[in-house]
């Protein structure tokens, strides 16, 4: 990179602020009040993101006599859940291919359902009035690299065969172009229907008024200290107070389980992102972008880019950071080498932009596990149920996961919890320093095999024979 370049590059970066985009938003509402005192329920909620909130939420509406509590440690949709991207993906294994590679006997269930859960989705955000900026409009999965049109077209090729190409669409340099403008594209997969674009904070911040609505009780600023057996339930402490609970779910993701045997089945990896000013008639014409679809781009080390409801361009992605550890700190959310990197991206990208400035610049951890799609599973006699490790592709998943949590609560048997992506689990990860050095190399070779036409060493080939995964 050439430091006039860099200067350039940079400079777009001077008046960015280190917060999300989403967040900073003068219609944040009031938080809620913390708990002081014992409380008792029948369903406690832990955690106050996507996975929470609609746990809550579709409790109450299975059962509106049900007493729900949901605590969360700081405020509704703080972490992640006000922080990513905004794709409302209808896949429930982050996306086909992973699911195609771990569970092909039941990928067409798995698709179907996922689809049904992007429906309801919709449903919801219109039954309670959720101003979220909900656009189902699509995603293109685009090619940078020749052996990625080849791979994009071979890929389409697999899906059709096996009839799970319905509302996808392969474009070549020329049609991909007609969607979005970059010099830099050479080919696209097109999913029409099964990704939406919204403003995430808005949606966690409608479920939960959502939620209050039906009359669950929500604690802010109310971290989950520890969690027992009580009699014939479970009681968790708090700061303040205390939950006695007939059930409990945990929504709490990244954060470290209250079931400790669950922490070593996920890890934090730091994401990163930038959202530029609104463009002008002018710039958003040079780019084209009329169908406002959500983009990403083929390699390992990827971006994730889409338009706001006022036409700025959200560009992250590419980098994960681990840290090792797997330790969750504020001073790993605001990286200003990544937001450089990102920036050199974006404009190579889109030259036509030049001169763009970013207004906003964040970061912030999203937990994974070694398959890449959230895992559940049950503690203390099916008093308590979990869900995670959706690595980064939870605005939609999340909701899934509530219902797998209730089902499985409930003690009854579904089609959710018959899937064998429910009943197992992935691999865990080792301690330190094999955590560190395992996903230090991993990240070194998917890198390399991005700069090497796509070939993947002898490690990643090993991975992939082992089922695990890791990438941007």
């Amino acid at each position: 990179m050439a430091p006039g370049a860099m200067s350039r590059w940079t400079t777009s970066l001077s008046e960015a602020r280190p917060v999300s985009y989403w967040l900073d938003d003068p219609g944040r509402p009031a938080r809620e009040p913390a708990l002081t005192g014992p409380v008792t329920c029948d369903l406690l909620v832990v955690g106050g993101g996507y996975s929470g909130l609609w746990t809550a939420l579709i409790a109450k509406e299975r059962d509106p006599s049900r007493d729900v509590v949901l605590v969360e440690g700081r405020e509704v949709g703080w972490a992640a859940s006000g922080r990513n991207g905004g794709f409302c993906a209808a896949s429930l294994t982050h996306g086909l291919a992973n699911g195609l590679a771990r569970w092909p006997g039941e990928i067409h269930t798995l698709e179907r359902l996922g689809a049904r859960n992007l429906d309801a989705i919709e449903e919801t955000v219109a039954r309670h009035s959720i101003d979220c900026d909900f656009e189902r409009t699509g995603e293109i999965d685009v090619a940078t690299e020749p052996y990625q049109a080849e791979e994009l077209r071979s890929w389409y090729e697999e899906i059709a065969a096996r009839g799970l190409a319905d509302g996808i669409e392969f474009l070549d340099a020329h049609a991909v172009r007609e969607q979005v403008d970059s010099p830099t594209f050479l080919a696209g997969l097109h999913d029409r229907r099964g990704v939406a674009m919204l403003n995430p904070a808005r949606l966690a911040w409608g479920l939960k008024r959502a939620c209050l609505a039906l009359g669950v009780r929500v604690y802010e600023h109310t971290r989950a200290l520890t969690l027992k057996r009580y009699g014939a339930g479970m009681a968790v402490r708090t700061p303040y107070g205390a939950v006695r609970a007939r059930r409990v779910a945990l929504g709490t993701n990244v954060f470290p389980s209250l079931v400790r045997r669950v922490r070593p089945y996920t890890v934090p990896v730091y994401d990163y992102a930038l959202m530029t000013e609104p463009l002008t008639d002018a710039q958003l014409a040079s780019v084209g972008w009329r169908n406002r679809q959500g983009l990403g781009d083929s390699a390992n080390q990827f971006h994730y880019f889409r338009l706001s409801a006022d036409n700025r361009i959200l560009w992250g992605g590419y980098d994960a950071v681990y840290p090792y550890g797997g330790r969750v700190r504020a001073e790993y959310d605001d990286r200003p080498e990544t937001y450089a990197r990102l920036a050199g991206h974006f404009f190579t990208c889109f030259p036509q932009l030049e001169g763009v400035r970013f207004t906003h610049a964040w970061g912030g951890a999203i937990d994974t596990c070694s398959r890449f799609s959230a895992f559940f599973g049950t503690a203390h006699a099916g008093r308590v149920a979990y869900a995670a490790g959706y690595t980064g592709l939870g605005v939609g998943a999340t909701r899934f996961g509530a219902e797998v949590m209730l089902d499985l609560l409930a003690g009854e048997r579904t089609e959710r919890t018959e899937l064998q992506m429910v009943r197992s689990k992935p691999l865990p990860f080792p301690p330190e320093p094999f955590a560190w050095s395992g996903i230090a190399l991993t990240k070194w070779a998917l890198a390399r095999a991005d700069a090497h036409q796509g070939r993947r060493n002898l490690w990643l080939r090993t991975m992939d024979r082992l089922g695990l995964g890791f990438d941007s």
